[in-house]
């Protein structure tokens, strides 16, 4: 699969006739004769080929009056893999939109953070997507809307609302242009068993299912956040993870479990127009949106990591919801053990986090935020001088803003920032490229888990000869990096228990 894939029609085509899900959200299916769009795995009879158009975002479909199908709902699948695995114009422009910003701070508000101006990003996003930053938004606005009314009893005026309507009207017009129904007709067709569902147990909670491009292994996913959970903001319990969330409007906690063919989501926010980011910052942690089958037979191609793949297809990296928070605790792990580093970033959740409620579980704080870690007394941090040089000058850094570590960062000026950072070595750097930049191609040859792996494996186990060694393994070093590590009897391999 590859970019600007609905260019090409012939492999589409066979795509839709053979209703291939691994293909569904790289491109839209649009039925000249019955102005419906469609995902490509869409179980109804596939059109004749003569009537088929394609599209590279549901926007574009939408703009082109082309309404949303009922039976395969479209706009549901999962996220095109391009936007995690780009670092490009378009794929950060797409990384805000998804995380809200133009519902929040409008065009020129996207174009600003991107350093670009307002007519630059119009122009490559009407190229690439067919459809302008507008639109894309207005398609993802229709979707949390869609979402509220079938899984909340929230009054319709409340739901257009936390949608990011700007009036009754527009919700009104949109949702009956998109999904050819009205609001009311949607709650009543809701389905009982489809992407989602309400949820009797928690009062205010939205529970969702997250779809996701199958294989998924969800051992070293899950495992991995639940082995290094800070006390306070992270646990696990009755078979999920669990954590809390510091969104732009408000707060959250977010309960996901894995399943065979879904992950389910239950959210509880304290102000609803936080559900579009708090989805999307959660598809991002769990990774998601990668196309597992591309990487996996990249990663096939090399005989020695071609056993470990086939034996556990499907691995994802486990990345984050909050960047600033992730470089903060890859901070507090250098060189120390696992345990140590929960215990010196619960110390500081307990210190330094807001407190909130948790009627379900153990969950406490909000881990703090860059200002007020920015804001405490260096001589109160335990632990030695020079990596309290390195947590403050970083604390600094990104609390004035001249480190940003959002979505929108260029990987390779962000990775330079890093490293003229004191006590950022390559190990920091790399680790914080993988799991909170979402560089796919992010490589650790100098981690002691994955130096002990290739010497097991019989590859070069020195850095510099492993980093040679590892360039068949690009753009996909990242999850080269999830097989190495579970060779291991580590428990951030293994769901737990």
């Amino acid at each position: 699969m590859q970019k600007g894939m609905h260019t090409d029609t012939e492999r589409c085509v066979r795509a839709v006739q053979s209703k291939d899900a691994r293909f569904d959200g790289w491109f839209f299916t649009a039925v000249l004769t019955t102005r419906i769009y469609c995902r490509p795995s869409c179980p109804v009879v596939p059109p004749k080929a003569e009537n088929m158009t394609f599209y590279p975002s549901a926007a574009a479909c939408q703009q082109a009056g082309f309404r949303a199908c009922k039976r395969c709902r479209p706009d549901t699948s999962p996220g095109s893999p391009e936007w995690n695995q780009r670092a490009d114009l378009v794929a950060r422009a797409m990384r805000l939109i998804a995380d809200g910003i133009v519902d929040r701070e409008g065009v020129p508000g996207l174009a600003s953070r991107l350093g670009y101006s307002t007519r630059q990003i119009e122009r490559q996003l009407l190229a690439e997507l067919g459809a302008g930053p507008l639109a894309l938004a207005r398609a993802q606005r229709a979707q949390t809307a869609r979402l509220l009314i079938e899984t909340t009893p929230l009054p319709m005026a409340e739901i257009a609302f936390a949608a990011g309507f700007s009036s009754i009207r527009t919700f009104n017009d949109t949702v009956r242009e998109v999904f050819a129904l009205s609001p009311s007709e949607l709650r009543t067709r809701a389905p009982k068993k489809g992407d989602t569902t309400s949820s009797p147990g928690t009062p205010g909670a939205l529970t969702l299912r997250l779809p996701f491009r199958a294989p998924l292994n969800p051992d070293n996913l899950f495992g991995h956040l639940a082995a290094t959970a800070v006390p306070g903001v992270e646990e696990w319990r009755d078979g999920a993870y669990r954590r809390t969330l510091r969104l732009p409007y408000g707060h959250g906690i977010v309960t996901l479990a894995p399943n065979p063919d879904h992950i389910a989501c239950r959210l509880t926010l304290s102000d609803l127009r936080d559900l579009t980011v708090a989805i999307s910052r959660c598809r991002r942690m769990l990774d998601l949106d990668a196309d597992p089958v591309a990487i996996d037979d990249q990663l096939r191609t090399d005989p020695v990591l071609a056993p470990l793949v086939d034996k556990a297809p499907g691995r994802r990296v486990p990345r984050t919801v909050d960047e600033a928070e992730f470089a903060v605790r890859a901070v507090l792990g250098q060189q120390v053990s696992t345990a140590a580093a929960r215990t010196h970033a619960a110390r500081l959740v307990t210190a330094h986090g807001e407190p909130l409620n948790d009627p379900e579980g153990g969950l406490t704080h909000l881990f703090p935020s860059p200002e007020a870690l920015a804001a405490l007394d260096p001589e109160s941090l335990a632990m030695p001088r020079t990596r309290r040089a390195t947590f403050t000058t970083l604390v600094a850094q990104l609390a004035d803003g001249s480190l940003n570590l959002g979505v929108e960062g260029d990987w390779t000026q962000t990775r330079a920032r890093l490293l003229a950072l004191p006590g950022f070595g390559p190990w920091t750097v790399d680790v914080i490229a993988m799991r909170a930049l979402g560089d796919p191609d992010a490589f650790l040859p100098t981690d002691l888990g994955i130096r002990k792996a290739a010497q097991e494996l019989g590859l070069p186990s020195t850095p510099a000869a492993l980093t040679a060694r590892a360039a068949v393994w690009r753009p996909w070093r990242a999850y080269a990096v999830q097989y190495l590590w579970a060779t291991d009897s580590h428990p951030i391999n293994f769901l737990p228990v």
